[in-house]
């Protein structure tokens, strides 16, 4: 009797791809050559295509298309509008383009996983590719909203400073740096990878999986430090940072209040009051931007270290698999979701992007016209209606009292 082990299990993968349970198995001549190629395969692999296949790829197909198209589209709104050549609009490109390569290259290669989840055709080359994309994607996505939320923090707390150290030339240099860093964190997963074979006891080429093969104990400790850096850690600073930037607005608004109650009429205290509202926006929208990659990718990181464990002590159970199996549909769909809704949010909170959305896809001159008309006539009525309230106001306000506030 020859032992044999086999990395098996319920065609799940990590990071979306498909990887396998270690167990150990026995595999006698007897059994061998008793069952059929196909019958061992089916015993050790589970089937060639998901149960789940048709409902997860609908799901995926309409993800696809809505990241696609918003992803573009915010694209070519940030390269074709001068206004919106921002520093931070350039970190919104950056994590545009992020998005792209998940969705252009990660999905399609989960898609076929789930339709034929062995044999592997496409080699060792795309093995690697698949892992070293979606690592790399991962690191910069994450990099790019903590630097985003950093440059608003300054924005906001320190806006003197903003002008000095958030510069588009500045922005493209940390750019750069972020997707250096992406690219040199993901090489040690990836080297983790490769294509994986069964033996019973000769290679089964039919058998091909884009698997894990380095040490477990090592592809564990990787998974625990990526964790830690690209998740936990800059979660908890960006929290830090949109608290205290809530705190400053808070103030700001308070101030700004009084102040237009004083004296509504000077264009001076209109502009700041106007500006701060912008910043507000900005800062607003960007926060719920982060407060949707942390749900969305919270599930994602809970998968691997699940599976982590899973592999680190061997308990693998019809309970733990059915859990295993739950959290990784769900972080499989949140992961690619993550990549598509931020165009969907930047339209909804953004009146500057859905404007300049909007004059992208409607090139006819008589549309545009009419909408530049009806945002001026916005513009306007916000105008008047702030006027009029700060003259309901001044008539409880007499030049020799100090304002006293004062409820009905």
């Amino acid at each position: 009797m020859e032992k044999y082990c086999l990395d098996s299990l319920s065609n799940i993968s990590e990071q979306h791809g498909t990887f396998c349970n270690i167990t150990l198995l026995n595999v006698t001549g007897n059994d061998s050559g008793t069952k059929s190629i196909e019958d061992l395969l089916l015993e050790f692999l589970g089937p060639k295509r998901s149960p789940v296949f048709l409902p997860i790829t609908l799901v995926y197909l309409l993800i696809f298309f809505l990241g696609v198209s918003g992803n573009l589209l915010t694209c070519a709104v940030i390269s074709k509008h001068k206004k919106m050549r921002t520093t931070t609009n350039l970190f919104l490109f950056n994590l545009a383009v992020s998005d792209l390569l998940v969705l252009l290259f990660g999905m399609p290669l989960e898609i076929y996983d789930m339709w034929q989840n062995y044999p592997f055709p496409f080699g060792e080359g795309v093995c690697y590719f698949k892992i070293f994309l979606l690592e790399t994607v991962c690191f910069a996505s994450i990099l790019n909203v903590t630097v985003l939320s950093a440059e608003r923090y300054i924005a906001v707390v320190h806006p003197l400073k903003i002008r000095y150290v958030s510069t588009n030339k500045h922005a493209k240099h940390i750019i750069s740096a972020v997707w250096v860093v992406s690219l040199v964190c993901a090489i040690p997963n990836t080297s983790l990878h490769g294509i994986y074979y069964l033996n019973l006891p000769e290679k089964v080429a039919e058998s091909a999986i884009c698997s894990l093969i380095g040490a477990p104990w090592i592809y564990n400790l990787v998974i625990l430090i990526t964790t830690a850096c690209f998740y936990v850690v800059p979660m908890t600073v960006m929290s830090g940072l949109y608290l205290v930037m809530g705190i400053q607005l808070g103030r700001e608004r308070h101030l700004s209040q009084g102040t237009m109650r004083k004296n509504c009429s000077t264009n001076t205290n209109w502009r700041i009051h106007v500006e701060r509202g912008r910043r507000r926006q900005a800062t607003k929208m960007l926060a719920v931007v982060v407060l949707v990659f942390s749900i969305c990718w919270a599930p994602f990181h809970i998968d691997r270290l699940l599976w982590s464990c899973i592999m680190q002590w061997s308990v693998w159970t019809d309970l733990n698999q059915t859990v295993y199996q739950c959290v990784h549909l769900l972080s499989g769909i949140l992961f690619y979701l993550s990549s598509a809704v931020n165009p969907v949010i930047y339209n909804m909170l953004s009146t500057r992007f859905r404007e300049c959305f909007w004059d992208l896809i409607c090139t006819h001159t008589r549309g545009t016209s009419s909408r530049k008309d009806s945002n001026m006539n916005e513009l306007l009525d916000e105008y008047f209606m702030n006027c009029l309230k700060c003259l309901q106001q001044n008539m409880y306000y007499n030049e020799n009292v100090s304002y006293v506030s004062w409820r009905p």
